[in-house]
């Protein structure tokens, strides 16, 4: 029998609530109160920067965020600086991956493998709606090959010569063992705002589904796979909840 997992369809959330949120949920998790959770969501426009971050990296002034409706925060994620708005889809799994060891961190071999999963998980999805995704060594995320999207109409010529990043993610792993944070898929966000940032300290293009796929799949959809890929991956019984009020 597969282990429960609730799933839950949130909308758009502020980031900081959601931040709040999962702290709550895996402390729950924990304690053995709750069954493991995915939270698929959106954000409001927002650039995050992980334990990783160069403030470099931002290519925004203040007046220019203020501008864009643009806030900045800093978070204890892994990786650099990413950009979250509208039409891209947050995923955030809390999960128990084991305890941690004396030094408070999982060995590397199970940290490293939970990426590689989510890596998976998000490859399923993308398949499923035809398009084939896949991992480039020593870069997390994931990419889709130059000749995928060479029709890109915003991607610059220099850039079809090289994969695109679809998908990033950047996880944390509690004291106990909970993972925290997890991925954000680009549906169809507005790209221009990944022009403020050099996304994950990487001089490689992004990609969305919108600019790969005709007609557009909806966020609803895109979460129906994506549950259902990580059902398969993670070997859990998914159950849909309600919404959440932090």
């Amino acid at each position: 029998m597969k282990t429960p997992c609730d799933y839950f369809d949130l909308g758009l959330v502020p980031y900081n609530d959601a931040w709040a949120l999962q702290d709550r949920l895996a402390a729950e998790i924990a304690r053995g109160e709750r069954p493991p959770a995915l939270l698929l969501l959106e954000h409001p426009h927002i650039y995050t920067f992980g334990r990783r971050g160069q403030g470099q990296n931002l290519l925004l002034n203040e007046a220019q965020l203020k501008e864009r409706r643009l806030t900045v925060t800093w978070v204890d994620r892994g990786g650099d600086v990413t950009y979250h708005g509208p039409g891209q889809l947050v995923g955030y799994p809390l999960i128990p991956l084991g305890r941690v060891d004396q030094n408070t961190r999982l060995p590397e071999v199970d940290y490293t493998g939970y990426l590689r999963r989510l890596e998976n998980m998000l490859i399923m999805t993308l398949a499923k709606l035809g398009i084939a995704g896949g991992q480039i060594p020593g870069m997390t995320g994931v990419w889709v090959q130059a000749d995928v999207y060479s029709r890109c109409p915003r991607c610059r010529p220099e850039d079809r010569q090289k994969p695109a990043k679809i998908a990033a993610i950047g996880v944390k792993v509690d004291a106990n063992g909970i993972s925290r944070h997890g991925f954000a898929l680009n549906v169809d966000p507005d790209m221009s705002y990944f022009d403020g940032i050099i996304p994950c300290g990487l001089n490689e293009p992004v990609v969305s589904l919108a600019e790969l796929r005709d007609p557009i799949p909806s966020m609803e959809e895109n979460k129906r796979l994506v549950a259902d890929a990580f059902a398969e991956v993670f070997g859990y019984e998914m159950t849909r909840q309600g919404g959440f009020f932090v």
